[in-house]
Formats: C-alpha cells, sequence, structure tokens
C-alpha cells in the first residue's frame, strides 16, 4: 500500500475512531477503563503519580534554573521521517533554533508549493465558555494573563513554547502544540514540565503549574502529523517560589488552582475559515536572514482572518493560515476566536504550529494552525478528566 494510501486509510480509521470514542471520553464513562487508560484515538502520557513527583519537576524549575532557561532555546517544530520525507532532518526540537521555524526552511512547503484546501464544516460547532478569575488583577492591562510560557525537558536539553489556560471541568488545564509536550522523531514524551501563566520577563506573577498529564491525538505522536499538532495538558495547583528561613534558600508556597488565578479560554471547534483571529506568543528566535525583533521575554500578539494552507511534508490536509511574522518561541500560543479585549478572553480555535516565508524574502510571514475539529474536542474532554493527585 502507498504512503498516501496508507495516509486515507489511517485518517479515516482516526476519524471512525474518535466518532466512537467520543462519548466515552468524557469524565466517568465507561470507556475509560478501570486503570484509566486512554481512549485508542489519544496518545495520554502520566508525569507524575503523587505529590512527591510533583515535587521534583517544581524543584528542578528552581529560581536558579528558571532564571537560567530564559536564554534556552525554544522548541521547533520538524518532520518526522517517513518513506516520503529525508531521514537525515534535524530532530525536533532542535537546540540551534530557529532555522527551521517554518516549512518554508525546509524549501518544500513555501506558497507555491502548497495548495489551499477547504476543511469540511459539519455538524454544530462543540463550544466551552470561557471563564474569568475568581479575582481581577490590577496589573493585567489588557493582555491575557491565561497565556504564558512553558518550559520542559527531551533528552538532555531544556526548551520552551507558549501555551494558554483553558476553562475545564478540572480547572487546571493548559492548551499548547503538541510538538510542545511529544518528540515524534524520537517518540518520546517531554519531562519536567510546567507552565507559566502570565510570564512577562522571568516573572511568575500568578504561579508556576507542574504538568500532570500530557494528552495529544495518536496521529502526531505515531506520524508527526500536524493536522493534530495540539495537546492538553492537565496540571497541578500552583505554587509560587519564596524565600525561606535560611539565606539563599526558597520554599513553594500554594496558589490553588490554574483558572482561579488566571481564568481559562473557551474552546471551540468546526468554525470554518475567514474568522477574525488573534494569535498570542513569545516569538524569540532569528528569522531566516538574521534579524531577530523579538526576545521571547513579552507576550506578543497578530490579529487577521485564517484561510486554509496545506503543508505535505508536515501531512496538513486542512491547516489554517494566518498572516503573521512570529519565529519560534510562539509554538503553542493560542488562537483566539470571537475576542474581548476588555475581559482578555475568547475561544481557543487553533494554536502556532509552524511558520512560512512566502514571499521568499528570508523572513517568516505566515504562521500555520491545525484546524480544530471533533477529535480535538475529544482530546480536550480526556484530558480534563485528568485530575492530578492532591499534596
Amino acid at each position: 500500500m502507498s504512503p498516501r494510501a496508507r495516509r486515507l486509510a489511517t485518517a479515516l480509521g482516526a476519524l471512525l475512531a474518535a466518532c466512537a470514542t467520543a462519548a466515552s471520553a468524557f469524565p466517568g464513562s465507561a470507556a475509560a477503563g478501570p486503570h484509566g487508560s486512554a481512549p485508542s484515538s489519544i496518545t495520554s502520557v502520566t508525569l507524575t503519580k503523587n505529590s512527591a513527583d510533583m515535587k521534583r519537576i517544581a524543584e528542578y524549575w528552581n529560581p536558579a534554573r528558571l532564571k537560567k532557561a530564559q536564554d534556552h532555546n525554544p522548541a521547533t517544530p520538524e518532520v518526522k521521517p517517513t518513506e516520503s520525507t529525508p531521514s537525515s532532518a534535524p530532530a525536533s526540537p532542535t537546540p540551534t533554533g530557529g532555522t527551521a521555524t517554518g516549512a518554508a526552511s525546509g524549501g518544500e512547503d513555501t506558497a507555491t508549493t502548497a495548495t489551499a484546501t477547504t476543511p469540511v464544516k459539519t455538524g454544530t460547532p462543540q463550544t466551552i465558555r470561557p471563564t474569568l478569575p475568581k479575582q481581577r488583577h490590577s496589573t493585567a492591562g489588557t493582555s491575557p494573563i491565561t497565556v504564558g510560557k512553558v518550559f520542559f525537558r527531551i533528552g538532555d536539553k531544556d526548551y520552551w513554547c507558549s501555551a494558554s489556560s483553558v476553562a475545564s471541568a478540572n480547572r487546571n488545564l493548559v492548551a499548547t502544540a503538541a510538538h510542545c509536550v511529544y518528540d515524534a522523531k524520537l517518540g518520546r514524551p517531554a519531562e519536567y514540565w510546567i507552565f507559566i501563566p502570565g510570564y512577562d520577563k522571568g516573572a511568575t506573577p500568578y504561579g508556576i503549574y507542574v504538568g500532570h498529564s500530557l494528552n495529544l491525538h495518536d496521529r502526531f505522536a505515531a506520524w508527526g502529523d500536524y493536522d493534530y499538532d495540539y495537546a492538553f495538558v492537565s496540571v497541578h495547583d500552583g505554587f509560587r517560589w519564596k524565600p525561606g528561613k535560611a539565606a539563599g534558600t526558597y520554599e513553594m508556597e500554594s496558589v490553588g488552582s490554574l483558572e482561579d488565578n488566571v481564568g481559562g479560554q473557551g474552546l471551540t471547534t468546526r468554525r470554518g475559515t475567514g474568522l477574525l483571529t488573534y494569535a498570542f506568543g513569545y516569538p524569540a528566535a532569528a528569522h531566516n536572514d538574521g534579524s531577530r525583533p523579538y526576545d521571547g521575554q513579552n507576550l506578543k500578539y497578530c490579529a487577521g482572518r485564517t484561510r486554509t494552507q496545506v503543508a505535505p511534508t508536515r501531512l496538513v490536509e486542512h491547516g489554517l493560515a494566518l498572516k503573521c511574522p512570529f519565529t519560534a518561541g510562539a509554538s503553542g500560543g493560542p488562537w483566539l476566536v470571537d475576542y474581548d479585549p476588555k475581559s482578555a478572553l475568547g475561544y481557543l480555535n487553533g494554536v502556532n504550529s509552524f511558520a512560512w516565508d512566502t514571499d521568499v524574502d528570508r523572513r517568516y510571514d505566515l504562521i500555520s494552525s491545525p484546524y480544530f475539529i471533533a477529535s480535538t474536542y475529544v482530546v480536550y474532554r480526556w484530558a480534563e478528566s485528568q485530575r492530578a493527585p492532591q499534596a
């Protein structure tokens, strides 16, 4: 069977699996299994089994390491080798920074080779309403404090991405890109995963949240399929570092749930294209021409209307695209529709995935997101059912 035929067959199988498991992915469902095993269409990785695991990860990201992490390289999306892609492509994420951030850097998925298709819009959009934090923060301004940075480790290197809190039943859920939780080329999940909402120049104003479980679609984990480059991570209640009793030491101070502190963006699926969309993130890496307009220390955004864009080497058939000059570091940041600047809340309808240089001037000008469909909602519902063990 040809790679293309296998892809079509697997895609149909994934769609059927999504339909079959949609009902079972809800909290308390019988199909969840006596041991909490994930539905067949979902890769779910548990990072913490008890409070000791949570503390171990928290202590890894001590104040000194967090300060040093500001200089680490952001994760960048790469292509998983198959029969149709070069096996010599660099591993994902690459520690060398932004040269492989977008499809254009590989020379195969620029605007001259990518052709647009229209995602099929079927049924009623699945929608979760956004939530406000329990207390309005006077220092928040108009930027969404739900958005922040994630830090994690793959192999012997630390990386970071962008992400956002999303409204959920467990009140502790983060949305990001799948390549910010799982290295599809190595078949390896991230470790020591934390989220810092409202990140600004190293500050942690709303706490630090340790990842409990990483949840993504099997199509990304198994194939590196960027039509499924999204993930939902359940996290523990947050903490902040405060000075300890002895000089030079620190202690953990609990700050409560993520959603209580910063609120959560809503979620919507199957909304089509042409929507006014706000994309947020922390771009940092250089463009291909060497220029570096961002440093990753402050939240940035782009706004515009989406269109469809395909990327064959990343298996993207129904991708969304938005005019935006973001570079590596923005990966995983939210795409929000129906966004209200006054409340800084909207509906998550995508995440920053990778970038193109469409006019071939060696500067990125277009960013991509997977198109959110029913299977996205299935992964979300499974993820919100994953509750971290209490301390």
